[in-house]
């Protein structure tokens, strides 16, 4: 996993306009990907940036970044600690709630769908994806909408324009550091 990845698939997390992202990717050395973690972490942390594996399997990981304080004020919204509650969390501490989120990811094959509320989607989204069976939605995106399509979509335009913007930066020779906005 490349720093040019974390780019890539996290450009709006990095910028401090999202809560967190995920993507998964391969590796080949466990030993590996846990040094490249570490270094991604000595050199984000002191941004408000965290990046963890929350699932790893013979070949691919799935990685989170995230930003710690965003994650604790999301979890903490009323409904969307309603949705935790009901799949055994206890959305006081967002620490625990990721360790859930990592062990529900291991015991299965499909994401568990309050993955959203992790990744900064409205709660009401989360619900109503949950609630409708990935059916019955007004619009999709970087989620399925199923709340305020007309400010979903502008934050669908403000994180494709974030990750264009950062990935021709990037390739204009800006570090990740740089990139990462400290909020």
């Amino acid at each position: 996993m490349s720093d040019e990845m974390i780019i890539r698939h996290c450009s709006p997390t990095l910028a401090g306009i999202k809560t967190g992202n995920a993507f998964s990717c391969s590796y080949s050395d466990k030993k590996e990907l846990f040094s490249a973690v570490r270094s991604l972490n000595r050199r984000l942390l002191p941004k408000g940036v965290r990046v963890i594996p929350l699932r790893i399997s013979a070949d691919r990981v799935l990685l989170y970044t995230y930003r710690p304080d965003r994650l604790e004020n999301d979890l903490a919204a009323k409904e969307a600690a309603e949705i935790l509650e009901q799949y055994g969390y206890s959305a006081d501490d967002s620490g625990k709630c990721i360790v859930r989120l990592s062990k529900r990811l291991k015991k299965s094959d499909e994401f568990p769908h309050e993955i959203g509320l992790f990744l900064g989607y409205p709660p009401e989204d989360v619900r109503g994806f949950i609630e409708n069976r990935a059916g019955g939605y007004k619009f999709t995106g970087y989620w399925k909408v199923y709340g305020d399509e007309e400010s979903a979509k502008k934050k669908f335009e403000r994180y494709k324009r974030c990750t264009d913007i950062y990935c021709s930066q990037w390739a204009e020779g800006k570090s990740i550091e740089r990139l990462t906005v400290a909020v």
